[in-house]
């Protein structure tokens, strides 16, 4: 069976060449689709990790710190300090930055008590967050130490790259001093959007409630929900194209073998011997095609405009979807090897 299956695909090596360009492709565009949904998780886990406190305050209603800022007097930090349970309190403001690097460009802007909780602890280069006027920056906004960078008809002179630490679908975060925030958009006043603790406060202050930081991360995710939902099934969608390309190249090979498949009948092949083949020929175009998309994601992965992080298992899971798939597309020529007539093998052509 295997030394037949080769001989076929050798002998329609070109068509296999082309089916296999073709399912790389779409496989390759699944992989990248998968990296990109994956990436709009991993960039909320990691930025909220990063500022890692024990508890999120903000205004009682508002679903979270960073979709819905609400703000309240930065002063109420103070109260929360002296709550039990909490050992230090600190306020944060979250506000919207745009800044003209390389073009416009949206900026998560955070602005936190430099050494406080919330505040970046360290920098992949660079130095931690210290006074007025500095920020440290996700090294996605192409800007480097040293560098001055305008925020919203601010200036700041960047002192900290992070990696990764971004939101909303891989807008870059920049963390600034608290009052800069304040200066920059709230007119000066000394305002909050949320407050972050060192250990859980026993009792909370009226008007504020506590979260966690799964519930931080969820609501960060809730406005792009629909964004991976499509992606889902944009997904689903391509690896059902790519079994009907296998499926459409095993079928046309099932009518060219008619006459083949007769001629093995006659001689006692049997159905599963003939279904074997086709299987294995589905089986063999899919992993080859797995393969290739491989390379073809990584390849095309640094042009994306947004972040594509394949996770390990996606690459392990892909040869495993590919051979389900080439089973499933396989179905398409079955039937048709099946109802052939060993009859046929003594008409003559």
């Amino acid at each position: 069976m295997l030394l037949v299956s080769l001989r076929d695909l050798e002998w329609r090596r070109r068509r296999f060449a082309i089916a296999v360009a073709a399912t790389a492709l779409v496989f390759a565009l699944a992989l990248l689709l998968s990296g990109v949904s994956a990436s709009f998780g991993n960039e909320v886990r990691r930025t909220v990790a990063l500022m890692h406190p024990d508890a999120w305050l903000v205004r009682t209603g508002t679903p979270g710190p960073f979709t819905s800022p609400n703000a309240f007097p930065a002063a109420r930090a103070a109260a929360v300090a002296k709550r039990p349970g909490v050992t230090r309190a600190d306020p944060i403001a979250v506000a919207r930055g745009v800044t003209h690097v390389h073009g416009v460009r949206d900026v998560n802007v955070i602005g936190v008590v430099p050494g406080g909780v919330g505040a970046p602890p360290d920098s992949v280069r660079g130095a931690r967050l210290a006074r007025s006027g500095t920020a440290v920056v996700d090294d996605s906004l192409g800007v480097d130490v040293g560098d001055t960078l305008d925020l919203s008809g601010s200036r700041f002179r960047v002192v900290g790259l992070l990696h990764g630490i971004t939101y909303f679908a891989a807008i870059p975060v920049a963390f600034v001093p608290l009052r800069d925030v304040q200066a920059m958009s709230f007119g000066g006043r000394p305002l909050a959007t949320a407050i972050l603790t060192r250990g859980v406060p026993e009792e909370v202050p009226p008007g504020l409630s506590v979260l966690s930081d799964r519930e931080v991360e969820a609501d960060l995710l809730r406005p792009i929900r629909q964004a991976t939902q499509t992606i889902a099934l944009i997904r689903g969608l391509l690896w059902a194209v790519a079994a009907g390309i296998i499926g459409a190249i095993i079928y046309l090979s099932a009518l060219e073998r008619t006459r083949d498949f007769a001629v093995l009948k006659a001689t006692g092949a049997s159905s599963r011997f003939l279904l074997g083949g086709l299987a294995l020929q589905a089986v063999m175009l899919s992993l080859l095609s797995a393969l290739v998309a491989m390379a073809l994601e990584v390849a095309m992965a640094p042009a994306a405009a947004m972040s594509v992080e394949v996770s390990p298992w996606s690459y392990v899971t892909l040869p495993a979807i590919a051979v389900a798939v080439g089973l499933l597309a396989s179905l398409a020529g079955l039937r048709r090897a099946v109802g052939v007539d060993p009859a046929l093998a003594f008409v003559a052509a």
